[in-house]
């Protein structure tokens, strides 16, 4: 029955929407954008649903067409195929009664549409023939229709304008005749004039244009000068700001770096460590491998980085700030290694790749090197893995060596010239010291207390000791099975230097023996390794395993002092010691810098009886040196 409904429930009224969407429609498509480079959703999709759709041959009424049509004659209709009309034909259709006897009667039938040849009927009419169909009369025929395309022949003219002529007539230029004889000394006089009068005309423009300059200059000098003082007095305020929020945020760090000495070294006996302190990142040199680094030996706190891989950049950091590099300069090409100058700190020489080498002036503002090779200077063929500063020469010209893979040592001056008192260029002067026949040169370092001595590692692993006046090698060492990646000689004693290379070993030499003293095998491949500028016995070394190795001689001779992994995951590829602070700083392939303090075992001096002094001064860590190669030599070599 009925549903029962009170009065209320009958006056409610319920809102019924209906919306246009089709609830078939996919709603998972996606398609590819190619300013994104991605697949992205179709949001907006097509609601439309067709349910009947047919094709006819409407005439809009108006046209001529339309009135054509309706002028036809009755009982006619046009064979039209493909939009196109062939002939009119009559046609007369019966409709046959089988039941009765009655004669064929005419029936009136409306078509629908024409398509492809058949006609098709509004309805079916049973019991219909269609006799045969014959052409209408001559009289009956339509005149010939003209196309549907209404096509006129039409043309036009354009105006000419007039031709017009213009002439003009000037008067002609004044005619003067001039006679005179000239000879020698007449012609001579006549240039002697001119030059004369071009000299002057050139020192009054020299003149005019040094005034000028020299107002513009003043006026820009002041313009700059007012604008230098503010940018750097803001700029001097703001670094303090950033270093004083770098040591408030890092508090710790810098309280550990300070006053922090590792108590447990006491339960140690002869171990050591070395403590975390900062990390060193810049964003931007992502993907660069640590090629060099180099501490300032007049600002302790300031050390340089050479980066190195598809490019190459050179940044100086602090450790003041750790978190941004206080100067940046990006190169073209790698950098494999760099030097700062021990009087002039804000000078740096720097090797390249491509084989040029350059040096920058931290003073000056701007990103390009001051001087740079080119292949006018001879500028090496192979890239350049050593460069090193040396004294000034007798007239006072900086000058530094480089080694590089083209088999060349090679002397570099900075010589400024100067003409009409204008400093207009600068460039290099190069000198050949040695030729290292079908060798390599890898690595290269100064004697320290010798200028002239100078010790060249190559790629066969062999070690050359050479003069800087000489083309000759003074001695060869057979070190290593593979290339010498670092040659150090020591701080202290006069003899010995320190080598190591890929083959897993670091070995000790006395410049006086083929032989080494000391040989280590640290089970990885040698990164780099450096003396301690505290100590003639304490050297570290850094492997591709990420450990760092600390040795000190005089306490242990076979084994680390400590072995401690810093960096796991990544290769360590440099290393240095701090020239008055008790850290270190190593570089790994990424790019990051991080410096560790050492503990008090690993810088301990050596124990006094009570009462005697504490010797102090490099004849103590000459003595240290020397009382241990007197133990490795024997008696056989003494």
């Amino acid at each position: 029955g009925q549903l029962a409904l009170t009065e209320a429930e009958l006056k409610e009224e319920i809102t019924r929407t209906l919306t246009t969407n089709n609830p078939h429609a996919p709603q998972n498509i996606v398609r590819y954008s190619f300013k994104e480079c991605s697949y992205k959703p179709v949001l907006v999709m097509d609601q439309m649903a067709v349910h009947f759709e047919m094709e006819g041959n409407l005439v809009y009424r108006d046209l001529d067409e339309a009135r054509r049509l309706e002028g036809l004659p009755k009982g006619s209709y046009l064979n039209i195929f493909n939009c196109h009309i062939n002939t009119a034909f009559k046609v007369n259709i019966t409709e046959a009664h089988p039941d009765e006897e009655k004669p064929d009667t005419p029936v009136n039938i409306c078509f629908l549409y024409l398509n492809q040849n058949k006609v098709t009927l509004a309805k079916a009419i049973p019991h219909v023939c269609f006799p045969q169909v014959t052409p209408a009369s001559k009289a009956d025929k339509e005149p010939k229709v003209r196309s549907q395309f209404n096509f006129s022949e039409m043309a036009s003219q354009t105006l000419n304008n007039p031709m017009t002529e213009i002439s003009c007539q000037t008067e002609p230029p004044q005619h003067c005749t001039f006679s005179a004889n000239a000879n020698q000394w007449e012609i001579y006089d006549a240039y002697v004039e001119e030059l004369q009068k071009q000299e002057k005309n050139k020192e009054k423009q020299k003149t005019i244009q040094l005034k000028e300059d020299g107002d513009k200059s003043k006026k820009k000098m002041m313009l700059t000068e007012t604008q230098n003082d503010d940018i750097n007095k803001l700029g001097k305020a703001a670094k303090i700001i950033e270093r004083m929020l770098h040591q408030n945020r890092f508090d710790d760090i810098a309280q550990d770096f300070k006053y922090f000495e590792d108590p447990s070294d006491e339960f140690r006996g002869q171990q050591g460590t070395i403590l975390p302190l900062w990390e060193f990142h810049y964003d931007k040199i992502k993907k660069l491998s640590v090629t060099a680094l180099c501490w300032n030996k007049k600002y302790p706190d300031l050390f340089s980085v050479g980066l190195g891989s598809w490019r190459g950049m050179l940044v100086f950091y602090s450790l003041k700030n750790s978190t941004f590099p206080e100067y940046i300069y990006p190169t073209s090409s790698s950098v494999l290694c760099l030097d700062i100058h021990e009087q002039r700190s804000y000078l740096v020489a720097v090797g390249f790749y491509d084989g040029c080498v350059a040096v920058y002036n931290l003073k000056r503002e701007g990103q390009e090197p001051v001087y740079k090779s080119t292949a006018k200077t001879g500028k090496h063929t192979d890239p350049v893995w050593q460069v090193c500063w040396q004294n000034d020469d007798i007239e006072n010209h900086h000058n530094f060596y480089s080694v590089s893979s083209d088999g060349r040592v090679v002397s570099w001056t900075l010589i400024k010239v100067i003409k009409d008192h204008i400093k207009r260029m600068k460039k290099y002067k190069t000198y050949l010291i040695l030729p290292l026949f079908h060798t390599c040169g890898t690595s290269m370092d100064f004697h320290k207390q010798i200028d002239y001595l100078f010790l060249v590692g190559t790629e066969q692993g062999k070690i050359h000791k050479c003069k800087t006046y000489s083309r000759q090698y003074l001695e060869t060492y057979a070190a290593h099975d593979m290339p010498v990646d670092t040659v150090k000689w020591n701080y202290f004693h006069p003899n010995v230097f320190i080598s190591c290379s890929s083959d897993w070993t670091v070995k000790i030499w006395d410049h006086t023996i083929n032989t080494p003293i000391f040989t280590f095998d640290l089970k990885a491949a040698v990164g780099d390794v450096a003396w301690a500028p505290y100590s003639s016995t304490v050297f570290a070394a850094v492997t591709t395993d990420g450990t760092v190795h600390i040795f000190d001689l005089n306490i242990n001779k076979d084994e680390p002092l400590c072995q401690q992994a810093v960096m796991a995951k990544h290769r360590l590829t440099h290393i240095e010691f701090n020239p008055t602070h008790p850290i270190i700083i190593v570089g790994d392939i990424r790019g990051d810098v991080a410096s560790f303090k050492l503990s008090p075992n690993l810088r301990q001096k050596q124990k006094m009886k009570k009462g005697q002094v504490q010797p102090k001064g490099p004849e103590v860590e000459v003595a240290k040196m020397e009382k241990l190669l007197r133990l490795m030599r024997g008696p056989d070599l003494e």
